[in-house]
């Protein structure tokens, strides 16, 4: 008679899952069973031909365990480095438009902290108000007085209406509208709608790279920038 059938069990019914469970509700099992501890052999999960105790290679689990956390924690702590930089970003953009006195030096504020504090050498601002008109004159690219209703704008209507932004590539035909059909290094872009259904306009910022401005990108910090120039814009 087995062990098992002495317990009423047959050979079939001990499985892994049993013993892991046995195990794991019986901590202190090795502790009474010391000398079957140091029989046990694992294969090396780096060297097919070794082994190593079983003590080995909890420690070997533990360290890879240890350095998977240690690359989590650098993750994180990358993350944070950049959200606080963003952060200060937006505190500065924030106090350029405080201290902007009317359109015209609202519109130059965004455009120099765009060009400054973000480093978006490729943004482009549409804005759907005719009191912008008279600021286009000066041929500046970063400005782009249009109306919504204006042929260009029919590809935007789905992100202006979402009053989300969004990130990814674009069309070209959308490209080259915001950028110019002279800017083909746009790898991607960042789109955030002004206002109340993009009612005020909207802000679009290049990048060369294809992943810089990627779909599963969060987009929390545009949504605030996006806020602050449509209520500097308007207020």
């Amino acid at each position: 008679m087995t062990m098992n059938s002495a317990r009423g069990l047959t050979d079939d019914a001990l499985t892994d899952a049993r013993v892991a469970d046995y195990l794991q509700a019986n901590p202190d099992f090795f502790e009474h069973n010391a000398a079957l501890l140091a029989k046990l052999r694992l294969p090396h999960v780096r060297d097919k031909a070794a082994t190593v105790s079983l003590v080995e290679r909890q420690v070997e689990v533990l360290r890879d365990r240890n350095q998977a956390l240690e690359r989590r924690m650098r993750d994180l702590v990358e993350v944070a480095r950049a959200n606080d930089a963003l952060a200060d970003r937006i505190h500065r953009l924030s106090q350029r438009l405080i201290r902007a006195r009317d359109l015209a030096h609202t519109v130059e504020a965004i455009e120099t902290s765009m060009r400054e504090d973000f480093e978006a050498m490729h943004s482009v601002l549409v804005l759907f108000m005719p009191d912008a008109q008279s600021l286009q004159a000066g041929g500046t690219r970063f400005l782009r007085v249009a109306e919504q209703a204006d042929p260009q704008m029919r590809s935007f209507e789905s992100l202006l209406s979402s009053a989300k932004p969004r990130c990814g590539q674009v069309r070209d035909s959308q490209r080259d509208y915001l950028f110019g059909q002279d800017t083909i290094e746009i790898g991607s872009v960042a789109l955030v709608p002004l206002g109340p259904k993009g009612s005020i306009g909207l802000l679009a910022i290049g990048a060369s790279d294809a992943e810089r401005f990627h779909p599963g990108m969060s987009t929390e910090f545009l949504l605030r920038i996006g806020e602050l120039i449509a209520y500097a814009l308007t207020r």
